[in-house]
């Protein structure tokens, strides 16, 4: 289904009955990144799950998006298609970035919150960063020299990709300005905002986002848990997918065992 909020196309998908859950993905996944998990928990629930701006079926962002833009749009989509007052929340990478947003900020919105392998704690850079920063910053200058006329936009982008992390050579455009507005941005001041409680679930092998940012948001947020699967990466909720569907479960209330009537194999 599509909605236009604020002239963006917006897709999302529902199903379900009972309380709301709304799914969040991570950088560069789609509604399609939580099909495991929308098919288990849409069984008991009511659960909503979208697109991102500049991902799968939605719109791109006009411009150069934050976590703040990002945040803004989920509530005008609480608002416009859910329309209830308080959801639970579960957001994977990205998506537990921008639940940390809305959490922090539009706390009566939020009833309970699951972090995934969540970003929002700016690594410590090392020099290696500054370094391709610098040789990136110069040959911007160089090459956009008259001198280079039409090339020079070819040969900033080339350099761009050479210096340029996966993720930012992936991008172009308006979402190669938001990967870079988004990546410099350090939310883990709003984590002593958060009140929400608050489940974290982190793969213990996660190399994108270590579990070492798990530890200190468990120690930030004020009513915060913190379960590590092992032998999981960063999509610990597919590596340890029965697992992760039994301890949703029971931290969002659920007295049964769901995970003894899964008839879902991922």
């Amino acid at each position: 289904m599509i909605i236009e909020l604020e002239g963006i196309r917006l897709y999302y998908d529902w199903a379900g009955k009972g309380d709301t859950i709304v799914l969040m993905h991570g950088w560069g996944g789609s509604t399609l990144s939580f099909k495991p998990i929308f098919d288990y928990f849409s069984k008991r629930y009511r659960v909503y799950t979208f697109d991102f701006p500049g991902f799968g079926k939605s719109d791109l962002p006009p411009k150069g998006w934050g976590t703040e833009e990002y945040g803004n749009l989920v509530i005008k989509f609480l608002n416009n298609v859910i329309g209830v007052e308080r959801v639970n929340i579960i957001g994977h990478s990205f998506g537990g970035r921008v639940a940390i947003f809305l959490s922090a900020n539009f706390p009566e919105r939020v009833n309970k919150l699951v972090l995934v392998d969540s970003a929002g704690i700016r690594p410590k850079r090392r020099l290696d960063y500054y370094i391709k920063v610098a040789i990136a910053k110069t040959g911007k200058r160089i090459f956009s020299a008259s001198v280079f006329g039409k090339y020079g936009d070819h040969l900033i982008d080339g350099l761009y990709r050479l210096v340029g992390s996966k993720d930012y050579q992936q991008q172009s455009g308006v979402m190669r300005s938001t990967l870079v507005k988004v990546v410099n941005e350090d939310i883990r001041p709003l984590l002593s905002n958060i009140f929400v409680p608050t489940l974290l679930i982190w793969g213990e092998d996660d190399k994108d986002v270590p579990l070492a940012y798990a530890k200190i948001m468990e120690k930030e947020i004020k009513d915060a848990g913190l379960v590590v699967l092992k032998g999981a990466g960063h999509f610990s909720y597919l590596d340890r997918f029965q697992d992760f569907c039994l301890i949703v479960s029971r931290f969002f209330g659920d007295t049964k065992d769901m995970i003894q009537t899964l008839d879902y194999r991922h």
